[in-house]
């Protein structure tokens, strides 16, 4: 049976306004979501119960859920990476939590997943969070940055260098500053502070916003950020329209490529610290600042589905949507994430151990939902996938060009939901560079020195021993049975050695969150 036409509720109809369109190109369109630091917990289709998410329900209502969907790893920057090289992140050293002056992580002449589809004929834009790098050396802010997003294979950017708590807290819109004056310039500096600059520490009077850890730096919107920041005032965001800010330029990119095919990567800043949403949505989730950014972002996804519909576009298009990592409440502010949650029951991880940074599940295991009328019907899925595999996925659906030795794996049959089971077999997972490895339903954690808790007081999964365990019968991880099959353990971690070789240091401990 052909399934219904996405239904979206009535607000969802709103804001701005797109042209409408009849013909739609023959080729699919690809708009893919990514929340940033969004747990299955936090999304009603996946089972929550302390907040809703109509919009994003909507796509799984009339598309495929996956429940095994999985990021490569348990933070921003190298998820991001895999996302869109295809390759685990683990193999590039530098592919760990980025500052915000770091330059390009991407070398320009690797093997993109937009560049394929720029070959297939596709117009391509990044849009909202980027956290990949830009530049190189360092970056003078008040000249065109190159490289950047465009030379990995965006025809169109217009990106925040990092995360919404980095400086520089500037838009970059193909390469360039956005409302820079000339005689005000930029300044950026993650070690020192400039003279006079007032920080979190030396003025906390200005701030509207207090600090838990890791924030003491400049003061943007009475918000203390990572790193100092002298300048360019003009060109500074206002967090709370940041919202409305890139879901414009997101549309306007659909509506000027409404005739030809394009590909259209919309990273949501929602729920990443700090969580300023926009006063339309104050107090809507009844759980702080990070529940009602999140009711943001489920706005935000209902915008991009109406202006896709009003062109006459969305039944030809793909539209994904899915987190960069798993959740995380207490990650540097005082917004009374944690204690609401506690309050109202409101669990981000649903029920699995762990969260951002994290080896455990909540880290990697993340939301995935994938809507396209008419080729995929209603459904929920098993079947493992891992967000790394959209890349070769792409190339075998659209006969693109993958090149050879990714750790992509190509499953059609899995992201159109023929295939309800099965799907990988096997995935290494990573948090802060430290490598576990999954095998079925088994995962193998290695023993790794160092604290088991961070700032955030997440488990980081550092144990004095290699632990095993069956995410089939014991979801949570509660029950080591490293002590009861000695066998399987060896052999998981002779097989996880081969494949990870000398990227596996027992002695690594996490990176500081800055």
């Amino acid at each position: 049976m052909k399934p219904s036409r996405l239904l979206l509720p009535a607000f969802a109809l709103g804001a701005i306004s797109c042209s409408e369109k009849k013909d739609v190109p023959q080729r699919p369109n690809v708009v893919l979501i990514v929340a940033d630091d969004l747990g299955l917990g936090d999304v009603s289709c996946y089972g929550s119960q302390t907040i809703s998410t109509p919009n994003i329900d909507n796509l799984a209502r009339n598309g495929l859920l996956m429940r095994n969907a999985y990021a490569t790893s348990s933070t921003s920057t190298p998820s991001r990476f895999a996302l869109f090289t295809g390759m685990y992140p683990w193999r590039n050293p530098d592919a760990q939590i980025l500052p915000g002056d770091a330059p390009l992580l991407i070398d320009p002449s690797t093997p993109t997943l937009p560049k394929m589809m720029q070959d297939l004929g596709y117009s391509t834009a990044a849009v909202g969070k980027w956290h990949l790098g830009m530049g190189y050396g360092k970056i003078d802010w008040n000249k065109e940055i190159s490289p950047s997003g465009n030379t990995v294979g965006f025809d169109y950017t217009n990106l925040i260098p990092a995360t919404v708590d980095r400086v520089p807290t500037v838009y970059v819109e193909n390469g360039l500053v956005q409302g820079l004056e000339e005689d005000d310039p930029i300044l950026v500096d993650y070690e020192n502070n400039f003279p006079g600059e007032p920080t979190a520490i030396t003025n906390p009077e200005l701030m509207e916003m207090k600090w838990n850890h890791g924030h003491q730096g400049t003061i943007v919107n009475g918000i203390p950020r990572i790193g100092f920041m002298k300048g360019g005032h003009k060109a500074r965001w206002k967090d709370t329209t940041m919202a409305d800010y890139f879901l414009s330029k997101a549309k306007d990119f659909m509506v000027k490529h409404k005739d030809e095919p394009f590909f259209l990567y919309y990273g949501l800043h929602q729920p990443h610290v700090p969580r300023v949403p926009n006063e339309r949505f104050s107090g809507k989730s009844g759980l702080g600042p990070r529940g009602d950014a999140i009711i943001e972002a489920d706005w935000c996804v209902g915008q991009a589905i109406a202006c896709l519909d009003s062109l006459g576009i969305l039944d030809n298009t793909i539209v994904i949507f899915t987190s960069d990592n798993g959740a995380v409440l207490q990650d540097g502010y005082q917004d009374s994430a944690l204690e609401l949650a506690e309050e109202k029951g409101h669990d981000p991880d649903n029920g699995l151990r762990g969260g951002k940074y994290s080896l455990y599940d909540a880290g990697t295991h993340i939301p995935f939902i994938v809507y396209w009328n008419g080729h995929i019907p209603h459904a929920e899925s098993n079947a493992w996938f891992c967000q790394v595999d959209l890349f070769a996925t792409f190339g075998e659906m659209f006969e693109g060009n993958v090149p050879e030795g990714l750790d992509s794996e190509s499953l059609p049959d899995v992201l159109l939901g023929k295939e309800l089971s099965g799907g990988r077999e096997s995935q290494i997972l990573e948090a802060q560079g430290r490598l576990a490895f999954r095998k079925g339903d088994f995962v193998m954690i290695p023993k790794y020195s160092g604290p088991n808790y961070n700032e955030t007081g997440i488990e980081l999964g550092c144990n004095d021993h290699d632990s095993l365990w069956n995410l089939s019968e014991d979801p949570s991880q509660q029950k080591d049975l490293s002590g009861s099959n000695p066998g399987l353990l060896e052999k998981m971690k002779e097989e996880f050695l081969l494949l990870a070789g000398s990227n596996y240091n027992p002695g690594h401990e996490s990176a500081p969150l800055q």
